[in-house]
């Protein structure tokens, strides 16, 4: 399904008759779809959440493919894979040159450091945080704990701003700010067994999309991966976002 397609559906739903698709409440309410997607709706907004149990499946993250060259697109990506991938997003920021900005850990080899540096834009609003996979189970930690923390992932991302911290929204993000993106992010619930992937379907506020993420899909910590180049592959609702060619990706495949 594409995106505008998914928005029409959505903005459609009121005018049904009453049934199941009529309960959609102020929590986000999944709907049938194949795969690990579904559309879903809170606050009015719609999303695209996929969820993935590292019991049954494995998360992990691409860069750079055979040829050392990045995969810089998740249909080369998909293609690559060839039908393992049960879905992909961009997984992180990254420079001109589609390397990660700060930490990137595949197969458990360090391609780049952590960085802890001020500066600029989304991933220098402290906290930031790091993504992580380790056997079965996935973490989110603001920077300064995953370097206490020392887990050694199989896979790891770096970017910023962390969207909700134990429980609690990032201290800078507003409840409402002016600047609405098409974003997309992670999360983790159920001990770190289950990974949550969120993208927007509308321009939304960072405040907005941390609810989402605290309110609604039930994670103590979750982190912002990017905003206006946020990409998803769900061939279960036979999707495949073009973008600018993009750095870090993360997919789910069979175990």
């Amino acid at each position: 399904m594409t995106r505008r397609l998914a928005v029409l559906v959505l903005a459609l739903l009121p005018c049904l008759p009453l049934g199941p698709l009529a309960a959609v409440s102020a929590r986000a309410q999944p709907a049938a779809a194949k795969g690990p997607c579904q559309p879903v709706e809170f606050e009015g907004q719609p999303y695209t959440v996929c969820t993935v149990d590292l019991r049954r499946e494995r998360v992990r993250l691409f860069w750079l493919g055979t040829d050392g060259l990045p995969y810089g697109s998740l249909s080369s990506l998909a293609e690559r894979q060839g039908g393992r991938l049960g879905f992909a997003m961009n997984a992180g920021m990254y420079d001109k040159g589609q390397a990660p900005v700060g930490l990137y850990v595949e197969d458990g080899r360090e391609l780049k450091g952590v960085s802890t540096a001020n500066g600029p834009g989304n991933f220098h609003l402290k906290p930031n945080g790091v993504f992580y996979v380790k056997g079965d189970r996935a973490g989110v930690l603001d920077t300064p704990r995953y370097l206490r923390a020392k887990p050694a992932p199989d896979f790891a991302t770096q970017s910023g701003p962390m969207l909700v911290i134990e429980g609690k929204i990032h201290p800078k993000i507003s409840t409402d700010g002016p600047s609405q993106k098409i974003r997309n992010g992670v999360g983790v619930r159920d001990g770190g067994r289950v990974a949550v992937f969120a993208i927007s379907e509308r321009p939304v506020t960072f405040g907005a999309f941390a609810r989402l993420f605290k309110d609604s899909l039930g994670c103590r910590n979750a982190l912002f991966l990017d905003g206006s180049v946020s990409s998803l592959y769900a061939p279960g609702l036979g999707r495949s976002d073009l973008s600018r060619p993009l750095g870090p990706l993360v997919g789910a495949v069979a175990k």
